[in-house]
């Protein structure tokens, strides 16, 4: 409480446990910022942030993989295809990545939070007294109709699965994480493989799902790490096709007419 705010209000107004900010001073989660500045990298800064406290060096390196591996996927991806059409129009490079950003929904940007909210719920059965494989198909059976994590449009199996999954199964053997979601997702794959030819292996987002889950990140959060990691794709599109000098490019080339159905 101050002269100018005698009844402390307008300070509670925005009351916050993130940053902290007075003349010559600025703390972030407590830790003051020139104590942070040249020791810490961007991965463990992001978790002191959503989190309250730095990660352990196992813990950072989990969550610096799982962001890295969902930087970009190619501008058949609608939000990259997004940010380089807007940049043609002449915004700038903010307007495009806002433009992208905002693409990421519960179709196109949200199955990493839907797998995590799937994982959980297979736990809760198997906790509730059900066998493993009888969890996974209730919570399948329950579920969203398209199971999300699962299966890929382009990939037969999402180069990116098997080596976010070592890695976990790493983090589990050396007690790091305690291992649950990454057997309910293993569970869950194994009930989707049952009696077809094809398998529908874990995909980018069930992959970074377990690992997010493994970590103690709730199920939104899981969708805001997403969106922290393909902007940095969506950035370097933005940024290339800005360089090209083509304007106002559309979603397909001008030689090629929508189709009319009256």
């Amino acid at each position: 409480m101050t002269e100018i705010d005698p009844t402390g209000a307008v300070a509670d107004w925005w009351a916050t446990a993130v940053s902290r900010m007075e003349p010559g001073v600025i703390e972030l989660r407590g830790r003051p910022v020139q104590d942070l500045i040249g020791t810490t990298g961007l991965t463990s800064m992001i978790w002191l942030m959503l989190r309250g406290d730095l990660p352990a060096p196992r813990q950072a390196a989990l969550l610096d993989a799982a962001l890295v591996a969902a930087v970009d996927h190619g501008p058949q991806a609608p939000s990259i295809a997004i940010a380089r059409m807007a940049a043609t129009c002449g915004v700038g490079l903010n307007n495009a990545v806002a433009s992208a950003v905002n693409t990421l929904g519960d179709a196109h940007g949200g199955a990493g939070e839907q797998c995590v909210r799937l994982l959980d719920d297979v736990i809760r059965r198997e906790d509730a007294g059900l066998d493993l494989r009888t969890a996974a198909d209730q919570a399948i059976a329950d579920g969203p109709r398209y199971v999300p994590g699962f299966g890929h449009r382009f990939h037969p199996r999402d180069p990116r699965r098997d080596p976010l999954l070592a890695l976990v199964e790493d983090a589990v053997r050396d007690g790091v994480v305690a291992g649950r979601h990454l057997r309910a997702g293993k569970a869950i794959e194994a009930r989707l493989a049952e009696g077809r030819a094809r398998p529908v292996p874990m995909n980018i987002d069930g992959a970074t799902a377990v690992i997010y889950a493994e970590l103690g990140f709730p199920a939104p959060l899981a969708r805001g790490l997403f969106v922290l990691s393909r902007s940095v794709g969506i950035l370097a599109h933005a940024w290339e096709e800005s360089q090209s000098g083509r304007r106002n490019k559309g979603p397909v080339p001008r030689a090629v007419l929508p189709a009319y159905r009256p």
